[in-house]
């Protein structure tokens, strides 16, 4: 099996508002991490991966008018998406277009702004329901008029992965043909104070698989890929393709990964048999690598466990964007197609010293190599775990 086409893609973070600006910044290994600004808490002195672009004028780029109950993951969603549009010289999504998101908190950005006011205005009762995971992907597909398949996933930080999962079943399947498949998620009041809380947080930039690792960075951001049955491509180009998925639960605990890594290692090699290949036929993993003592280690332990001795070339690149929650495993998903297409590896940004427990030493600097067969691990909390793989389409 070919793999599910990939025909297009979309992204913004903090490290870019397009493609273009994306790769640029991948290949200078110029990271998007700094305090925040548009987005207002009380922890402002934790650095993080911020999209320097406010509501009220991602509402004048999308045209929504401030009635609309679009919130800023939503309308992150719907800015990616867009770019998918123009990327691939489509004016429209034709009615038969699916759409699978992930998110983990949707839009509980407008209900933490307008908690105390539901109870008495009508007006701003509307946003009550933004809340709800769903919600998001309702109104990103009602924008685009998609109506024929809406789905929403929500299993915390491999969300969007487990989103681009589905849509390659969905399209093995034969149940779709064409699907939007990816994630958004904005910074929120919910998730930085529960992380900080979790204690989990780094002041600094984080250094994913440093032995002097003590935290992550949060980020927001969206991407998107559109996925393709092989008699709808017509003259696309195909990005890469969807060649292997797997999932698995760690089910060891609510918000730590087990210390032998038995989800991520399930994950892994679900995938690789999936795609049809042997641990030496991946040639780069962009590793979930969140910069936590806990999250490195048990992802390190589980790439000895699946490679042995000859573990390939691995990266994370949450150095550059921060940890973007149900976004992340799209955003590592162009990440990935990116890496394809250029021939290149992006680097783990911020490393120092290996870990003294796997001495494991991740890419540091930019690398350009032969491309065929690129992993991609998402690891999220309640112990989802989710490793893709993508090729070259030959």
């Amino acid at each position: 099996m070919k793999g599910v086409a990939v025909t297009g893609m979309g992204i913004v973070s903090s490290i870019g508002n397009n493609l273009e600006e994306t790769l640029d910044s991948l290949k200078k290994a110029e990271n998007g991490i700094d305090f925040p600004e548009i987005f207002k808490t009380s922890h402002s002195h934790l650095p993080v991966g911020e999209i320097k672009i406010s509501d009220s004028q991602f509402r004048n780029l999308l045209k929504i008018s401030p009635g609309q109950a679009y919130t800023r993951a939503t309308m992150l969603g719907v800015f990616a998406i867009r770019q998918i549009l123009d990327n691939t010289g489509m004016k429209e999504f034709s009615s038969d277009t699916g759409i699978i998101s992930g998110t983990s908190v949707g839009g509980i950005d407008y209900t933490e702004r307008y908690f105390h006011d539901f109870e008495n205005d009508p007006e701003k009762r509307k946003f009550i329901q933004t809340q709800h995971p769903g919600f998001s992907t309702e109104m990103i597909a009602a924008y685009f008029g998609l109506k024929d398949f809406v789905s929403t996933i929500s299993t915390a930080c491999s969300s969007s992965a487990n989103a681009i999962m589905m849509g390659a079943r969905m399209i093995e399947s034969g149940k779709l043909k064409r699907v939007i498949v990816g994630g958004s998620d904005c910074l929120t009041k919910f998730t930085l104070n529960g992380f900080n809380s979790l204690m989990i947080l780094s002041d600094n930039k984080c250094k994913p698989f440093d032995e002097g690792r003590d935290g992550l960075n949060l980020g927001e951001a969206a991407a998107y890929i559109l996925l393709e049955a092989e008699d709808c491509i017509d003259d696309k180009k195909v990005i890469g393709r969807v060649a292997g998925y797997g999932n698995a639960n760690d089910a060891f605990h609510q918000t730590a990964s087990s210390e032998n890594g038995e989800g991520a290692f399930l994950a892994i090699f679900k995938a690789m048999k999936k795609a049809g290949i042997s641990p030496q036929d991946i040639d780069y993993i962009n590793a979930h690598g969140t910069g936590t003592k806990n999250n490195d280690l048990s992802e390190s332990i589980a790439m000895k466990r699946a490679f042995g001795t000859k573990i390939p070339d691995f990266s994370s690149t949450k150095a550059f964007t921060g940890h973007t929650l149900g976004a992340a495993g799209a955003v590592e998903a162009v990440f990935s197609l990116l890496s394809l297409q250029e021939q290149e590896i992006f680097p783990n940004l911020n490393f120092e010293k290996r870990m003294d427990d796997t001495a494991l030493m991740p890419v540091t600097q930019p690398k350009k190599k032969k491309l065929n067969s690129i992993l991609s691990n998402s690891f999220g909390f309640g112990g989802n775990c989710t490793s893709l793989i993508f090729q070259k389409d030959e």
